[in-house]
Parts: C-alpha cells; sequence; structure tokens
C-alpha cells in the first residue's frame, strides 16, 4: 500500500485505538484486555455504539457534497455504502444494555464479549493498517505481535 491516507472505514478503529491507548497510558498496570474493558460504557463507547459517530462522520460528508475536505475530491459512493454497513454492525456489536457486563460469576456474559471481540478486532485492523502503510510509530498497543 503506498498511500498513507487513512480511509474512512478506518476513522472508529482510530478513535478506539487513541481512547483504548489512553486508558492503558493513564493506567499504567492496565493491559490491553484491561483498557479495552475499562473503555467498554464509555461516553465514546456510548457514540460509536449508538451509531452517532458514523452519523455525524457521514453528516459531514453530506454537507460537504461527499467532497474530502483534505484531498478535495469526490468520496466514492462504495466508501459511503461501506459507512453505513460498517456503523450498522458496530452497532450490532456493541449493543448496550445496562449492568450486562458481568453476571454473578464475574464472566463476561455472550453480548459482553462480543463487544469486547469487536473492539479487539478493530484494533488490530488499525495496527494492520499502520503496518501496511509502514507507520510503525502509530503501532502503540502491539496487538498484532
Amino acid at each position: 500500500m503506498s498511500s498513507k491516507e487513512k480511509p474512512y472505514i478506518l476513522l472508529v478503529a482510530e478513535l478506539i485505538y487513541s481512547e483504548v491507548y489512553r486508558l492503558k497510558k493513564t493506567n499504567s498496570d492496565f493491559s490491553n484486555i484491561n483498557a479495552i474493558e475499562a473503555f467498554i460504557g464509555s461516553d465514546i463507547y456510548k457514540k460509536i455504539g449508538s451509531g452517532k459517530f458514523h452519523d455525524e462522520l457521514l453528516k459531514k460528508l453530506e454537507k460537504n457534497n461527499f467532497i474530502d475536505q483534505k484531498t478535495k475530491k469526490k468520496v466514492p459512493e462504495e466508501t459511503i455504502r461501506l459507512l453505513h454497513i460498517q456503523k450498522d454492525l458496530t452497532v450490532k456489536q456493541l449493543i448496550q444494555f445496562p449492568e450486562l457486563y458481568y453476571a454473578k460469576s464475574h464472566f463476561p456474559l455472550e453480548i459482553s464479549q462480543r463487544a469486547f471481540d469487536h473492539l479487539w478486532r478493530m484494533c488490530e485492523s488499525y495496527e494492520l493498517w499502520c503496518k501496511e502503510t509502514k507507520q510503525l510509530n502509530l503501532i502503540l498497543l502491539n496487538i498484532i505481535d
């Protein structure tokens, strides 16, 4: 991959990754797992899980007639379609029910495990893109190693 231009589809992954890293850095004893678990239920998690993140992104693109403000190029319809699919999938994976993270047994419920797995895959995707574009300085959690 020669271009270091970040695809729109990675914007949510970058946000998740950055916040997980911030939580890990703030809590020096946190592992990547602890940081992702701490991310679940945060305001950013709720914004992403409710679909508001994608709604705002799509509204901003629409307001600009789907012209990327950095490149001044039209965002392809396929990208817009993929953002809608990503939103739907993310809302389903990060479905929010109050007080459902741990059961009495202290094992994560299936719905929480699904959210955790989705967040982990998003972080992996971001690191893989960083590796493919040779931006190794952006890899901070070392999830893919």
